[in-house]
């Protein structure tokens, strides 16, 4: 069990993941930026003793380590949550399915940029698990709903989920480099520090700070919700399992994602899973289950 945890901490976290959408659309009267914003201020401040605990981690962090950390906190937390949050405005926060896109084509930015950076070595084996596990997640996803369906506003809405891919598929790879310097817990601190710091910056610069006074008592509610749930603490067992892995291999446990949204989906509004979702089910879990059974612990 103790050699499992941290694929199902990844797992736990893409399952906090997969609500997301569900509560980030209640909250689709406001700007993105105020909304990611808020999130990681909050998040930065419930971690801070962790911040304050791991300074002497910090102050010996490199230069390369600090790139890794500046990328994941403006790739990770600013750019990816803001193309996939202005991804869902597109299709007015109903056609999630589409903007759930970026959890099957980021693994594959993932383990590229983990063989080139980290030099992790892609078994053939293993590559096969990746792409059949791909296309159990696509299947998830979308059935036998063709991609020539799409309207503009719901192409616009995958390319930014794609670029919410690469931004998350290479903080996968970056924050598993900074993790090699300093602790699970001090990155996600660090990580929500710097995010908030930015985003915070960038709304006070555009005067949607105002907003806040605005803000409802449900608004809040959500923007908590957020936190605890598929924001800070998400991250937090996430970077625990990460700090066990191989990006490459953490990447694929994300793709637990879809098929937790479909359930959520199944529960909430009652729609039944079709035969190709069942099928892209199975495809799914026995990928991850074959890939479970290979060596992936440090």
């Amino acid at each position: 069990m103790k050699k499992n945890l941290p694929a199902l901490a990844v797992i736990g976290a893409a399952i906090l993941w997969s609500l997301d959408g569900y509560i980030r659309q209640n909250l689709f009267a406001l700007p993105s930026f105020l909304i990611i914003s808020l999130e990681h201020v909050i998040g930065a401040i419930i971690f801070f003793p962790l911040l304050i605990k791991g300074w002497a981690e910090i102050y010996t962090l490199s230069q390369r380590g600090w790139i890794s950390v500046l990328w994941i906190s403006i790739c990770g937390g600013v750019l990816g949550t803001f193309f996939y949050t202005k991804a869902l405005s597109y299709v007015e926060y109903i056609d999630l399915s589409v903007v759930v896109l970026l959890q099957k084509l980021q693994p594959f930015f993932a383990i590229a940029l983990a063989a080139v950076i980290l030099r992790e070595k892609i078994t053939k084996r293993f590559f096969i698990l990746a792409v059949t596990a791909v296309v159990g997640g696509y299947l998830i996803t979308f059935g036998n709903n063709p991609i020539a369906n799409w309207n503009d506003k719901t192409i616009i809405a995958a390319l930014l989920a794609l670029l919410a891919a690469f931004s998350w598929g290479s903080s996968t790879v970056l924050g598993k480099h900074a993790l090699n310097q300093i602790s699970f817990m001090t990155i996600t601190a660090l990580r929500l520090t710097i995010t908030a710091a930015i985003t915070l910056f960038i709304i006070i610069s555009n005067s949607q700070y105002e907003l806040i006074t605005e803000m409802s008592f449900t608004n809040w509610s959500y923007i908590i919700l957020i936190v605890i749930s598929s924001g800070s603490i998400a991250l937090f067992i996430y970077y625990y399992g990460l700090n066990h892995l191989p990006a490459s291999h953490v990447t694929i446990y994300e793709l637990f994602w879809p098929l937790s949204a479909v359930t959520i989906d199944w529960f909430i509004y009652e729609r039944v899973m079709t035969a190709y979702q069942f099928i892209g089910a199975i495809i799914l879990l026995t990928s991850i289950i074959l890939l479970s059974n290979e060596n992936t612990t440090d």
